[in-house]
């Protein structure tokens, strides 16, 4: 390895370390805030997110692929949000084994005022990044993503 390489390689992970510090950072937050001031988990928050973004809902493997997550840990969380009247279950035609997840009214309340605090949070958050600062991390991250996808389609 040339300096020069050896160099652009220790600045790369360099940079990793501190996405890695910064995204850690906050999601402890986020976890924390939804902890304390809404008794709910970022687990949980996420999963009505998915559901929101889908509003006839997704069956449970989907659930879990959109997730990156077991099917246990997606089945707990629905379990506990069905319980709550928050998630609805109804089974997919044509499949005994299959259901379907989706956000009851009660549960769109409640996700929409989570996401309003969450937005709020990570406002507050990345408060000391200006649009253009904004616009170049999101074009640079957009470059790191697709060389990712770009893999992933190589991979399949």
């Amino acid at each position: 390895m040339t300096s020069d390489t050896e160099s652009l390689s220790k600045a790369r992970l360099r940079v990793w370390l501190k996405l890695l510090k910064t995204v850690n950072g906050i999601e402890g937050e986020i976890r924390r805030n939804l902890r304390d001031g809404h008794r709910t988990t970022l687990p949980r928050f996420d999963v009505m997110s998915a559901l929101a973004r889908f509003p006839d809902g997704l069956k449970m493997s989907d659930l879990s692929s959109f997730l990156k997550v077991s099917n246990g840990n997606v089945t707990g969380i629905v379990d506990k949000l069905t319980e709550e009247e928050l998630v609805q279950r109804v089974p997919v035609p044509g499949d005994k084994r299959a259901q379907i997840a989706r956000l009851t009214s009660k549960g769109e309340a409640e996700f929409e005022t989570l996401a309003g605090y969450h937005e709020g949070w990570i406002d507050k958050l990345l408060d000391t990044l200006a649009m253009e600062d904004l616009e170049t991390l999101s074009d640079t991250l957009e470059r790191v993503l697709a060389q990712g996808t770009e893999k992933e389609r190589a991979d399949a």
